[in-house]
């Protein structure tokens, strides 16, 4: 049987997985299980919405949230 994450990692583009790896293993070491997405606040802002309005439904507790440059993904996540 398949547990739900209860963490999400996301992250503006594929080139914030190097940073952002270091949280997946220390959720790996306590063995809490988590899903990565890429969800740009520039290009796919209704991506990143809607998977914070059904964070909850899905069974997550906690969204990691990292990107580069200025770094609107968390601030934009956390309007919501």
């Amino acid at each position: 049987m398949t547990t739900k994450p209860s963490v999400g990692i996301i992250m503006g583009s594929q080139s914030d997985w190097p940073t952002l790896k270091y949280s997946a293993n220390i959720l790996d070491e306590f063995d809490v299980t988590y899903e990565t997405k890429i969800v740009s606040a520039h290009r796919t802002p209704d991506r990143l919405w809607e998977y914070g309005k059904s964070a909850v439904n899905r069974g997550l507790k906690v969204i990691i949230a990292g990107a580069g440059g200025a770094a609107h993904l968390p601030g934009m996540m956390a309007s919501k």
